[in-house]
């Protein structure tokens, strides 16, 4: 099946590299990065659907648990969370997707052959070409928009299991397809995939519009503490471990969270501090468009995209935000 698109050479070679890197091995390992959001969940599960086409062995995994946002994808019942228990051995093949480097995978590497081989899928334009094999496409809107590129160099036919999951990721990945990264390629995938089944309007809801009651209590804590800077082209929430605990919220609550600094008329950079454990901050920084907060990130051991990126700060809240307030100010 031909999906129409004319892509680039070197693009046309990376997949044909990625189709000989499945065919030749079996027994994979499939694994996104931490935390997982809609691309990294859809993309583990497309490409379980990929290798199940194929006739191919493999078990995926996650450092921790899905969002279960989620659950509806086909392949969410099969995936493993490495922190309920790890199986006991190793694998050699591995595929990484919408890992931006080597360290976004937590701690599966430790379930990696010493001879392992490793075919990374991802489009981060911070990708650091870690593994053996390389699929990275960094004008991509998603993860998925790669695996869908190559279910179709492979000529597998889509179903609407594969389907739900490509649209899934594409409508997370571009905020319900209103951001930059939302081509004339993107809507072109779109309507196909509508062709072929899928319930747009019933995705958006369940995994852009609907609030669980600890989110919403979530958000009524976090703005509480907007704070401005620079004048106010900076602004910024932060969740401490404190009330994550006082609202049973979980990392997964967090999703948005981010975009209500940033869509504050005038603000150039918006940023989400979190608590992950006493002394680990982790920044989540949004760009309204003239500010590269990729570049940031990068300069803080972290990464993503132009617009949207992160990186981890060590210190208290306070301290994280103003190191963070000093170093997007340089910028700004």
């Amino acid at each position: 099946m031909n999906n129409g698109m004319n892509h680039a050479p070197e693009y046309v070679q990376q997949l044909e590299a990625a189709a000989k890197f499945i065919e030749q091995h079996d027994d994979f390992l499939v694994v996104s990065h931490i935390q997982p959001d809609g691309d990294a969940a859809s993309s583990t599960y497309a490409t379980g659907w990929i290798l199940s086409q194929l006739g191919k062995s493999f078990t995926m995994i996650n450092e921790g648990a899905m969002p279960s946002k989620f659950s509806f994808l086909s392949g969410s019942g099969q995936i493993v969370n490495y922190s309920q228990g790890t199986p006991n051995r190793v694998f050699r093949a591995i595929i990484s997707v919408d890992c931006a480097d080597f360290s976004r995978m937590g701690k599966i590497s430790t379930l990696f052959d010493e001879q392992v081989q490793l075919l990374n899928i991802d489009h981060h334009p911070t990708n650091d070409r870690f593994g053996t094999c390389h699929l990275i496409k960094d004008d991509a809107a998603a993860t998925v928009q790669i695996l869908y590129d190559l279910a179709m160099h492979m000529m597998l036919t889509p179903d609407l299991a594969f389907a739900d999951c490509i649209y899934t990721g594409l409508l997370t990945d571009t905020g319900g397809f209103r951001y930059s990264s939302t081509t004339p390629e993107v809507m072109q995938i779109g309507a196909t995939l509508l062709k072929l089944g899928v319930q747009g309007s019933d995705i958006a809801e369940q995994v852009l519009e609907r609030l669980t009651y600890a989110q919403t209590v979530l958000l009524q804590k976090a703005l509480s503490t907007l704070a401005f800077a620079h004048d106010r082209k900076l602004a910024w929430i932060a969740v401490s471990l404190a009330d994550l605990e006082s609202t049973g919220a979980t990392s997964e609550d967090l999703d948005g969270l981010v975009n209500y600094p940033r869509n504050i008329e005038g603000v150039e950079v918006g940023m989400l501090f979190k608590e992950k454990t006493p002394g680990v901050i982790k920044v989540s920084l949004r760009s309204a468009g003239k500010v590269d907060v990729a570049q940031i990130a990068q300069s803080l051991g972290g990464g993503g995209h132009v617009r949207a990126s992160g990186c981890t700060v060590h210190g208290t809240l306070e301290e994280a935000v103003a190191s963070m307030v000093q170093e997007v100010g340089k910028t700004l």
